[in-house]
């Protein structure tokens, strides 16, 4: 008899009516934003030797593509330094993030730069963006579309 008590003043408890719940009112037209990850395998064999992945962001309609992050991985060996670089259409290579060490995960080294979030750079559209590991000619790279 007691726990029929309880249970019934359990679910009173819970039960809030939809008129008393506070109302949300809705935010202004948010900018809408498309995300995206792109990502590279170089290398012959198994594994990436190197591999890259990058967020990249833009406003619908957009031109421009804002990179939140860069990721950078090389497999079979215990350290490295890599860094990422970018070539806009029509222009010439620029260094996008400086030489970084490369920390051992496993088999595998990886280094970032950047964070998420629509922060970071921004590129105009078919920007190629590559990763590369010093001593390692083999590069990832991927275009922002």
């Amino acid at each position: 008899m007691n726990r029929k008590i309880i249970t019934a003043a359990a679910l009173a408890a819970v039960s809030v009516p939809v008129a008393a719940a506070p109302t949300v009112s809705a935010a202004p037209t948010a900018a809408r934003y498309v995300d995206t990850r792109v990502r590279d395998c170089a290398g012959s064999g198994s594994g990436c030797r190197p591999g890259a992945v990058v967020h990249h962001w833009h406003r619908r309609g957009a031109d421009s593509r804002g990179v939140g992050w860069v990721y950078a991985s090389r497999e079979g060996v215990r350290s490295g330094t890599a860094r990422w670089l970018v070539k806009t259409p029509g222009g010439t290579w620029k260094t996008g993030g400086t030489w970084k060490r490369a920390a051992r995960v496993g088999s595998f080294v990886e280094a970032s730069w950047g964070r998420d979030g629509h922060t970071g750079p921004k590129y105009p559209k078919n920007t190629r963006l590559c990763v590369e590991f010093r001593g390692l000619s083999t590069k990832a790279c991927v275009t922002l579309k």
